[in-house]
């Protein structure tokens, strides 16, 4: 209610609202696009959508593609809320446009913020852009489903309230930050030692309590109450090479600063943080570095892991830390009490990074690849039951996701257990996607011809057999 009474009152504030949702509609055209192309995957669109499924019927909350809870994966439990659509409508695109709005609608307390520093309305909605235009920002929105990215307008919101003293609300916005992915932990925490710096030391230790008693709650109570006695055991495994516990991989970051440092990739490390400061070079104030503090611990983690992966602009583990840097830009603007000139040398500097980083053309390239898949797999779907137990492709994966047991044939030693609860294949061993190979998937197909499963093969090589 706040923030639409504020629409009413704002002209500029309404053209925002208008961008946002004009950039919402085109984000989700084209998630929605890739889509339909076959071009979503198991690993995250098809897991969460069958989590939130699972939950939205009141069957238990735990994946056959991964066998955890879906709290017990990052603690989401935000995704309760988006249980509760699906009790009205279970459909998979309620989570690709709520993604997509949640990165366009950032915008609107982006702008509330901008106004609250007394910036003007040319540079607000070049700050506006600015976001809209990280190239994170549209490969997010492309890579399947992550609940994290719902926090982005909260993260903001939590800058907004804090600039207007409403200590209450911004504590309100850190535990939603939260419910969404427990890594941003390290966000919170971050916010913290930024409060520190401003010597706010309440704050500060209360932002520090938080982040802590969240971390300890989730590792020692909840995760071992899901997941059979163990933690976060896929956190753990991108940082093994420091210890096999929290605690180990504590002691080895605090005490151990040579192995550290030899551990890095630096080239990579170098060039990930090269290509994620890029786009605000141009912006960019000393003093911005006080507010940049806040995504140092993220920063931190993604260079130290096992997993490359979150060391790109491709996947969700450096969204939060493109938005610090956004904020970061914005405070140093006000701060220094510059008018800025140049707004449109400027903006086409940040549309520069954005084609270099940002990946538009994979719909001209590989996202075409599977054009004349299409057809085959939309038939195949039409007959398969919707109570049937489904072997499948990653890529199919989320067309056939709501239901209780899906999974992908990745094993070959799986086979024959496999095939004893399951009553559906539906392969493609001429493209048999990620996590599996041609191999396996021809050793499921003839192993089940020869228990005289019917089966049905299309001119792509799409084979459906039926128990």
């Amino acid at each position: 209610m706040y923030i639409l009474n504020k629409i009413r009152k704002d002209i500029h504030l309404k053209k925002v609202f208008i961008v946002a949702i004009s950039s919402t509609l085109i984000l989700y055209f084209l998630a929605f696009s890739k889509h339909i192309l076959l071009q979503s995957t198991a690993y995250d669109l098809g897991l969460f959508d069958q989590w939130i499924w699972l939950t939205s019927k009141g069957l238990p909350s735990y994946s056959s593609m991964t066998g955890l809870h879906m709290l017990a994966d990052h603690g989401a439990w935000t995704l309760y809320i988006a249980s509760f659509i699906y009790k009205i409508k279970p459909d998979l695109n309620i989570l690709l446009i709520s993604q997509s709005a949640s990165l366009c609608f950032t915008t609107v307390p982006l702008y509330l913020l901008c106004k609250r520093k007394d910036l003007n309305e040319k540079i607000s909605f070049l700050i506006i852009l600015f976001w809209l235009l990280q190239p994170v920002v549209f490969n997010i929105n492309l890579f399947d489903f992550h609940p994290e990215v719902w926090s982005m307008p909260f993260i903001v919101l939590y800058y907004y309230f804090e600039e207007n003293d409403n200590f209450i609300k911004s504590i309100v916005c850190t535990f939603i930050i939260l419910g969404t992915r427990d890594g941003l932990v390290l966000l919170i925490f971050g916010f913290g030692l930024e409060q520190f710096l401003k010597k706010k030391s309440r704050r500060s230790l209360m932002l520090f309590s938080i982040s802590t008693l969240w971390f300890v709650f989730l590792n020692n109570w909840l995760y071992p109450l899901l997941n059979d006695d163990k933690g976060s055991v896929m956190a753990l495994e991108r940082y093994s090479k420091y210890g096999d516990t929290f605690k180990e991989i504590l002691y080895t970051l605090l005490l151990k600063p040579n192995l550290v440092v030899s551990s890095i990739n630096w080239s990579e490390s170098i060039f990930y943080v090269l290509i994620l400061f890029v786009p605000a070079f141009i912006f960019w104030k000393r003093i911005s570095l006080i507010t940049l503090i806040s995504g140092v611990p993220l920063i931190v983690t993604n260079i130290l892991s096992d997993n490359s992966l979150q060391r790109d602009l491709l996947h969700q583990y450096s969204l939060p830390i493109a938005l610090i840097i956004v904020i970061a830009v914005l405070n140093g603007i006000s701060e220094n009490k510059v008018k800025l000139g140049f707004e449109k040398k400027r903006f086409l500097w940040i549309l520069l990074c954005w084609f270099a980083l940002a990946k538009p053309l994979l719909f001209i390239g590989p996202y075409l690849a599977r054009l004349n898949s299409i057809t085959p797999a939309n038939e195949a779907f039409t007959e398969i039951p919707i109570d049937s137990n489904v072997i499948t492709t990653s890529y199919l994966v989320p067309h056939l996701s709501q239901r209780q047991y899906i999974k992908l044939p990745t094993r070959v030693n799986d086979i024959k257990s496999d095939l004893e609860v399951y009553n559906i294949l539906l392969l493609n061993p001429l493209d048999p996607g990620v996590m599996s190979n041609s191999y396996l998937q021809n050793e499921y197909l003839k192993i089940a011809k020869a228990n005289k499963w019917k089966c049905r093969k299309w001119e792509n090589s799409l084979e459906l057999c039926k128990k």
